[in-house]
């Protein structure tokens, strides 16, 4: 696409009194001048054709490692998150408990936002971390059937089988048993053969890999299974070795993230807590109900038992008073 004479005269006389709106009012026309040409011609030999590069740039067909990794990409369609939410809505088929409808948002929404990146890609410690994140939020939900039932249709919904996350789960889970913290580190660092060591191979060959939120709360779930007895501090400061020493990525997401994880327990475990009390009340008040149910029932036996008692001996005295009546 080219541009005429008199637009590109009328883009720099304008230029200029466009940026002066947002510089303090002593800056220079000649530092204007040299910020337009800094940043719109870079090293073009004319403004014509910065102009026209910039018009004819393409999604994906950028000259860059990223675009030649991921432009083939470049305008697929991608569900949104409400329709990512109407399908787990339709596959779930039930409603969802009204203290868990706001969490379901937004792990829905979370995940979904995850997948559809172009950069993600699944291992064993993501689906570590998506087991223990949707035991962790549904394990006091109230109908242990429907919660089976959500988890099936969010891993559906965002194009993935739970058998398959299961399976890799287990793979990180059982080797982890046994081993000390020292093993686990030194995996993450790309040391051996073992599940954890490829996965870090695998993302510190990557500089397009992606960290999320569910590969950070697996590497809680493996600080757990480790028996490390971590909090948010302690877990902190790990979280930056293994991601950012070990793996050589960045950590602040990940510190971040954990740091959620477990202020979301404290919460959970406080509605836990909660919801003990409010059952045992409601267990206490049925005792109750029920004892004042079984004295109200003693109560009208009793009353029919000398009911009956005062019929009977009333008969017997008209039986009597009838035996005399005959003998006269």
């Amino acid at each position: 696409m080219k541009f005429s004479t008199e637009l590109l005269t009328f883009l720099c006389l304008v230029a200029p009194s466009a940026i002066s709106a947002f510089s303090p009012a002593s800056v220079s026309s000649t530092r204007r001048t040299t910020f337009v040409s800094r940043n719109i011609l870079k090293d073009d030999d004319s403004l014509e054709q910065a102009l026209d590069r910039q018009m004819e740039y393409k999604p994906g067909q950028a000259n860059s490692e990223f675009a030649k990794r991921f432009g083939s990409l470049a305008g697929q369609e991608v569900k949104t998150v409400g329709e990512a939410f109407a399908e787990f809505t339709e596959l779930l088929g039930h409603p969802i408990n009204a203290l868990y409808k706001n969490v379901m948002t937004d792990i829905v929404g979370t995940a979904h936002l995850t997948v559809v990146n172009a950069r993600f890609q699944r291992d064993g410690i993501w689906s570590l971390g998506f087991l223990a994140s949707m035991d962790l939020l549904l394990k006091n939900y109230p109908e242990k059937d429907i919660s089976g039932d959500i988890i099936i249709a969010l891993t559906k919904c965002i194009d993935m089988d739970i058998d398959e996350i299961k399976a890799e789960a287990k793979v990180i889970s059982d080797w982890v048993e046994g081993k000390s913290e020292e093993e686990v580190r030194s995996a993450l660092n790309g040391e051996g053969d073992s599940p954890i060591a490829t996965i870090a191979k695998a993302a510190k060959d990557d500089e397009f890999w992606m960290y999320s939120r569910f590969f950070g709360v697996g590497l809680v779930d493996i600080m757990n299974r480790l028996g490390m007895n971590i909090d948010m501090e302690t877990s902190y400061t790990k979280i930056e070795d293994w991601v950012g020493t070990a793996m050589g990525k960045p950590y602040y997401t990940a510190c971040s993230d954990s740091d959620l994880f477990f202020k979301t327990k404290e919460k959970l475990d406080m509605m836990e807590t909660l919801m003990k009390e409010v059952e045992i009340r409601e267990k206490k008040r049925m005792a109750q109900r029920l004892e004042e149910k079984a004295e109200m029932a003693l109560a009208k036996a009793e009353r029919e038992a000398e009911l009956k008692k005062v019929i009977a001996e009333e008969e017997q005295k008209e039986k009597a008073g009838a035996f005399f009546a005959d003998e006269e």
